[in-house]
């Protein structure tokens, strides 16, 4: 009889104890101040919540949003200039490395290079610039597996030569977030990302509007496109181009009174027929082309003249 009125001592002050266990807390998030839309962001092998306010971003996806074409936009003619702004001073490099460039925008073996490239080792991470909406996730004829994001002020930015995807199309971003793996697919002389600004299908210089260095700086929150940042032929793919940023519509037009033409070598043509024929000095041939006095001119050879 005693073991029992003990055994039910014991039972009822373990009810008791049981009674005064805090319960745990629950952590409640209230995400409604960010308008409740989450986002997932990949980087590398690691999964992060983000959420990000959508209520004042513009519909980019209502126009020319076509998933098979990686010009959507060849039927449209641009008028320069044309102004590009940003909202953030700074972007997210697309490669952890530190941002060599092995090849510029600009012309290189007889063919424009509408992009720069960046070195990289096959299966290295490759991130989005900018906040924007995946246009293009697939195979495209030269530049191998290709990802294009758009952005919300009109850029589209393209990330070539991938080895994997890491994103859909459709999929809404933030800049920083992870959009594949790098690699040598489609034309690629080696690994290496083949990154283009393209605005409306017109492929801009990117290093007119990125700083390529540990600043990760937007040059400018507004910058004035003319057509010289947008033709590889008025640049050289071995040197980064003089910088001359056009921050304000009167610039931009004030620097086309100084217009660029292309010249076509014919036969029987020398540096001097031709500086005196266009009223350009020889040197100032030679300097923008980057070719000695002497150098022998071929037939169909195209020169850069600044007029």
């Amino acid at each position: 009889m005693k073991s029992f009125y003990s055994l039910i001592f014991l039972l009822i002050v373990v009810h008791l104890h049981s009674q005064n266990i805090p319960k745990p807390e629950v952590l409640n998030i209230d995400f409604s101040v960010f308008n409740n839309e989450e986002k997932t962001t990949k980087k590398d092998s690691i999964t992060s919540k983000i959420v990000i306010d959508s209520v004042h971003l513009p519909n980019i996806t209502s126009e020319y949003w076509i998933h098979t074409v990686y010009n959507p936009y060849k039927n449209m003619s641009l008028k320069f200039p044309l102004s590009i702004k940003f909202k953030d001073s700074t972007y997210a490099q697309p490669v952890d490395n530190d941002m060599v460039v092995t090849s510029r925008f600009g012309w290189r073996r007889g063919r424009a290079h509408k992009g720069i490239d960046i070195d990289l080792v096959t299966g290295d991470s490759v991130y989005a610039v900018l906040d924007g909406v995946v246009r293009f996730v697939r195979y495209s004829s030269g530049h191998g597996r290709t990802v294009i994001v758009r952005h919300y002020n009109g850029l589209e930015t393209v990330y070539a030569h991938l080895s994997q995807y890491g994103v859909k199309e459709n999929d809404t971003i933030i800049k920083g977030q992870y959009l594949g793996k790098g690699g040598t697919s489609g034309n690629a002389r080696g690994s290496h990302l083949h990154f283009v600004v393209n605005y409306k299908g017109v492929s801009i210089n990117p290093e007119y509007i990125f700083k390529f260095d540990n600043s990760k700086a937007i040059r400018s929150k507004e910058l004035w496109i003319t057509k010289k940042w947008t033709r590889a032929h008025f640049h050289n793919s071995k040197r980064q181009s003089k910088l001359e940023l056009l921050t304000s519509k009167d610039e931009a037009l004030a620097s086309l009174e100084k217009q660029r033409k292309i010249y076509i070598v014919r036969r029987g043509d020398t540096l001097s027929r031709i500086s005196k024929r266009n009223n350009v000095p020889i040197s100032a041939i030679c300097k923008t082309n980057l070719i000695k006095r002497n150098a022998t001119l071929r037939i169909g050879q195209k020169l850069v003249l600044e007029l």
